[in-house]
């Protein structure tokens, strides 16, 4: 229809809407013509699209920046989250059409590997865990997984330690067998106090079943916890832990050496867990989690 046929209410309507609806049927109608219709003065929309714009460029900034200081992870959902933390509201529809003007596609799009099927430990202990992912205090459960990457030609593999209360990685190591002493390593990473760790559940892995592995938690008092045969959900955050690993450190990575995979993978355990933002956190890191929870503390 014509453009001075446009409902009364929509000549009423304020500044921002006004110009939004003469930018948006400017390839339609002149420029002058649609002013006068909504009664908006030219200067007031040059200078307001002007302001637009600026704004948008501004915010184009800024979610490109979120972007690469994620690591190319963040997806529309995390990114609204870190502009509110900077004071910028914009809706997710805006962000995703940003991202995609500016070609940023999160690792998160493409599909993931698929487990191996190892081995089982026919280890007599029980699922002592029993799904109760949620824990109230540091280091109370501590759960643990492996996984592939390769180095070179050759697979090497990634041991993680990590702790229920803030889902913080609080130990890891890197080498090139799957196996108990690849286990031990990441547990002497752990810097706290061993004693404080209540409970260890694992997998049914065989590299968890080890003498050395035993005594070292029977050392400490480290009650042990196992899933259930063939039931990863038993162990769903070490899972969960591990996917985002693969998308996020492992995929379209190429080490060449085991001291580079070492050393890059301490870099990004630090910022997973001192910058990394996660949902089931409240968008909080994991270091953020918890001194937050010790201020309600005290």
């Amino acid at each position: 229809m014509p453009f001075d046929t446009f409902p009364t209410c929509q000549k009423q309507a304020d500044t921002r809407t006004k110009v939004n609806v003469i930018k948006n049927n400017r390839h339609k109608y002149s420029i002058s013509a649609m002013c006068d219709v909504l009664q908006l003065p030219r200067s007031t929309y040059y200078y307001e699209a002007k302001e637009q714009s600026k704004s948008d460029d501004e915010l184009t900034v800024t979610i490109i920046d979120i972007f690469h200081k994620s690591r190319q992870n963040y997806g529309t959902r995390k990114i609204k989250h870190e502009l509110e933390k900077l004071g910028k509201i914009a809706s997710r529809r805006r962000i995703g059409r940003i991202m995609k003007e500016n070609g940023l596609v999160s690792n998160y799009t493409v599909g993931q590997f698929k487990p191996h099927v190892d081995k089982c430990n026919e280890s007599k202990v029980e699922n002592v865990l029993n799904r109760e992912f949620d824990q109230q205090k540091e280091l109370t459960v501590v759960v643990s997984d492996l996984t592939y990457v390769r180095v070179q030609k050759n697979w090497h593999y990634i041991c993680l330690f990590v702790d229920l209360y803030n889902r913080e990685i609080v130990g890891h190591s890197a080498g090139p067998n799957k196996d108990a002493g690849l286990v031990y390593q990441a547990l002497s990473t752990i810097k706290a106090d061993l004693r404080q760790i209540q409970l260890f559940h694992t997998d049914r892995g065989n590299e968890f079943k080890n003498k050395t592995i035993d005594e070292a938690l029977d050392t400490f008092e480290i009650k042990r916890s196992l899933s259930m045969k063939g039931c990863p959900y038993d162990n769903a955050v070490a899972e969960a832990t591990f996917k985002i690993i693969k998308t996020e450190f492992v995929k379209g990575k190429y080490f060449e050496s085991l001291e580079q995979l070492k050393l890059e993978l301490e870099d990004y355990v630090h910022w997973f867990n001192h910058i990394r933002i996660h949902g089931s956190l409240g968008y909080l890191s994991p270091i953020e989690y918890k001194i937050e929870h010790l201020k309600k503390i005290v």
